[in-house]
């Protein structure tokens, strides 16, 4: 029998390499919310609610996901990466170093939907072209207007990967 999407319950979640159960999230509840409000990971923003502007974006199982309109039972038993996921202020990314280098952000609203959607495309292309890259960042929205620099950030990151391809 299935369970209504309405039940409350625990749900075991892998964040980040990490396992995680959220006690009381019912199947239905947005990614973001359990994600910024259960686990207290704050890379992923609120922007539109709707899966439009990019700014709540994480990987799931490697791919780019609106976690704010993906419900949280999506996330069972698939690896969800978060800005946090990447690196620290002690131990940067290649590619949150690239964005800082290459000053890609002004008010920072949609660096996490950037950097992670960078994140995906990298992992998939190594060596992307703009055309590529004006591809993968084509449902993250900057309303700075820093779309040049990020450009140059997502470049930037792949020469650095290049050099540290562990990451």
């Amino acid at each position: 029998m299935a369970v209504p999407n309405s039940v409350a319950g625990p749900i075991a979640l892998c964040v980040n390499g990490a396992p995680h159960v959220v006690a009381d999230a019912t199947p239905d509840t947005p990614l973001l919310y359990v994600l910024r409000n259960d686990l207290a990971l704050n890379g992923p923003k609120y922007g539109c609610g709707l899966g439009q502007c990019g700014a709540c974006t994480v990987l799931v199982d490697g791919q780019p996901t609106r976690s704010c309109v993906v419900p949280v039972s999506v996330a069972r038993e698939r690896e969800v990466t978060t800005l946090e996921g990447l690196g620290s202020v002690d131990d940067l990314h290649p590619i949150q170093r690239a964005f800082i280098d290459e000053q890609a952000a002004q008010c920072g609203y949609c660096l996490n939907g950037m950097i992670m959607s960078t994140k995906a495309l990298l992992d998939r292309n190594p060596m992307p072209d703009d055309a590529a890259i004006h591809d993968a960042l084509r449902f993250n929205l900057c309303r700075c207007g820093t779309h040049y620099e990020i450009v140059k950030a997502v470049h930037r990151a792949a020469q650095y990967l290049r050099h540290d391809p562990v990451r």
